[in-house]
């Protein structure tokens, strides 16, 4: 059984996943007693609800003909990409990480979850991209990748050498 999405739900991920980090992130600065590493995390949460914003408001500006049941995919990539996804196979989008977190955490457990979590985001965004036109928001997909990925060098500047 094939399984098509269309713009609007991708953006829907991706929105969930934003959401996602930043209740992450402000579960993981509750149990932070260190004023700048809860600090950190309290940061890297908002930039998170930024996201979210930026992936709202690309939703917003869709044309009707994306919100059609399915996605430009010529040689189904992208779908066979989305139903792995969809079968959970990549990451749940639905899933909490905040669950992950008993409150008894090292500081550098944590910044490695936060990492393994910002890589996860890379992997989807890197696929949602080549499903989105240029005329659409493409490019800022590619912004928030970056963005990502200074969060990967940021979490990894606060651990031990």
């Amino acid at each position: 059984m094939a399984i098509s999405f269309n713009a609007d739900e991708i953006l829907q991920m991706a929105e969930q996943i934003e959401r996602n980090g930043a209740k992450f992130y402000r579960k993981a600065a509750n149990s932070i007693k260190q004023p700048e590493n809860r600090d950190l995390l309290l940061n890297l949460a908002a930039m998170e609800d930024d996201h979210e914003t930026t992936f709202a408001a690309m939703r917003a500006e869709l044309p009707p003909e994306a919100r059609q049941p399915t996605v430009f995919d010529p040689d189904d990539q992208g779908a066979l990409y989305l139903q792995a996804m969809a079968n959970r196979r990549v990451f749940d989008v639905q899933a909490d990480p905040g669950e992950r977190l008993t409150g008894q955490e090292a500081v550098e457990d944590i910044l490695q979850i936060a990492i393994g979590l910002e890589k996860d985001s890379i992997v989807f965004y890197l696929g949602l991209k080549n499903l989105i036109p240029e005329k659409l928001g493409q490019g800022r997909v590619d912004d928030i990748i970056r963005e990502e990925m200074k969060h990967i060098a940021l979490l990894s500047s606060h651990l031990p050498a």
